[in-house]
C-alpha cells in the first residue's frame, strides 16, 4: 500500500509539473507572441520580455520577429521608358508591427517573403517602366558627371554623348516605389523601412550593343582629334617651308647685292686699270674680244657676220699663214 501510495504521488507531481511546464513560456526581446487555441488567435499579441502563462494542451504559442528583416530579391530584367532593357537588383528593410494581422494573412516570413517580390517586384517594375534610363542611373538631378574637358568640347562639337535632361533622380525614384508598395504592405501588419537599388545593369542581349555604341562615340571623337592632329602637322610643315622660302630668298638676294657690288668694284678695277693709255684700251678691247670667241666659237659652228661688226674687224687683220689648217676659215665652214 506504500509503494502505490508513493506512487501515485509521484505521478502525480510528474503530471503536476508538465502541466505546469505547459502552461509557461517565455518571451524573449527579439520576438512578440500570438497565442493560439485551436489554431484560431486569441487575446492580445504579447510584445514585451518575460515569463508568460497559457492554457496547457489547448493553447499553442507561435513566434513572430520582432527585428529588423531583410528582403533581398533577385535581379529581374526590366525596360525603361526609352526602351532600353536592364537587370534590376532591388534591396528592402522591413519589420512586423501588427503580429495579429501579419499572423492572420502570412503565418510565417516564408510567406511575408513571397509576397513582398510580387509587390516590390510590381511596383518597381511600373517606376522604371516611367522613367528614363538616365533617371535611375543618376543619384540626383542637381549631380553633375565628372568629364574631361577635352573630350566634353568634342561631344558637344560632335552633338554626341549629350545626357538627357534630369527631372528626378535615383533618390526619388527609389522614393515613388517605397511610397507605393508600403501602402499595399501595410495591410499584412508589415512596415517597410526602406530599399535601394544594389545594383543596376544592362540586359545580357543588349549590353554587346551599348559597348559598340559607345566604342564608336569614343572613335569619333579619336578621329577628329586625329584629323585636327593631321591640320596643325599640315599648318606647321606649311609654315616650314615658307619659312625656309623665305631665308632662301633672302639669302639670294644677299648673294647677288653681293655679286653686284663685287662686279661693279671689278669693272672700276679693270676701268681703272685699261683707261691708263690708248694703248691699255685697246688691249684691253682685244682680250674681251678673244675671251668671247671662246664663248661664241665652238667645233662645228658657223657665223654670219657682217665686216662692219665688232666682232669681225679683229678677223679682218689676220694673216692666213694664222689659221689652223691651210684653205681653212678659223670661224669653220
Amino acid at each position: 500500500m506504500i509503494g502505490i501510495k508513493h506512487i501515485a504521488i509521484l505521478a502525480l507531481i510528474l503530471i503536476g509539473t508538465y502541466v505546469a511546464m505547459s502552461s509557461i513560456y517565455t518571451v524573449s526581446e527579439v520576438e512578440q507572441i500570438i497565442v493560439t487555441q485551436f489554431g484560431k488567435p486569441v487575446g492580445e499579441p504579447v510584445t514585451t520580455a518575460g515569463l508568460k502563462m497559457k492554457t496547457p494542451f489547448i493553447q499553442d504559442v507561435n513566434s513572430i520577429d520582432k527585428r529588423v528583416l531583410e528582403w533581398d530579391g533577385n535581379p529581374s530584367d526590366m525596360p525603361t521608358k526609352d526602351k532600353l532593357y536592364i537587370s534590376v537588383d532591388l534591396f528592402a528593410r522591413w519589420r512586423i508591427v501588427d503580429p495579429l494581422q501579419y499572423f492572420l494573412r502570412l503565418r510565417d516570413e516564408r510567406s511575408a517573403q513571397s509576397r513582398l517580390d510580387d509587390i516590390l517586384g510590381s511596383e518597381t517594375r511600373n517606376a522604371v517602366a516611367k522613367h528614363e534610363l538616365i533617371e535611375i542611373i543618376r543619384t540626383t538631378k542637381d549631380r553633375v558627371p565628372l568629364r574631361d574637358a577635352l573630350l566634353t568640347v568634342a561631344e558637344r562639337d560632335l552633338d554626341m554623348g549629350s545626357l538627357v535632361p534630369i527631372q528626378k533622380g535615383r533618390k526619388l525614384v527609389e522614393q515613388e516605389i517605397f511610397a507605393a508598395a508600403a501602402e499595399k504592405i501595410q495591410v499584412f501588419g508589415i512596415q517597410l523601412l526602406d530599399i535601394r537599388f544594389k545594383r543596376i545593369n544592362y540586359n545580357e542581349s543588349v549590353r554587346p550593343k551599348i559597348y559598340d555604341r559607345m566604342i564608336s562615340e569614343r572613335r569619333q571623337i579619336a578621329e577628329r582629334f586625329l584629323s585636327e592632329g593631321n591640320g596643325e602637322a599640315a599648318r606647321i610643315r606649311g609654315n616650314r617651308v615658307r619659312d625656309l622660302n623665305k631665308i632662301q630668298s633672302e639669302a639670294y638676294r644677299q648673294v647677288e647685292e653681293i655679286r653686284g657690288v663685287a662686279d661693279a668694284k671689278a669693272t672700276e678695277i679693270y676701268a681703272g686699270a685699261y683707261n691708263q693709255s690708248p694703248d691699255s684700251v685697246a688691249f684691253y678691247e682685244f682680250t674681251r674680244t678673244m675671251e668671247s670667241y671662246k664663248t661664241v666659237i665652238a667645233a662645228n659652228t658657223t657665223l654670219m657676220l657682217s665686216t662692219e661688226s665688232d666682232l669681225f674687224k679683229f678677223l679682218k687683220g689676220m694673216s692666213p699663214g694664222s689659221a689652223e689648217s691651210p684653205g681653212r676659215s678659223p670661224l669653220g665652214n
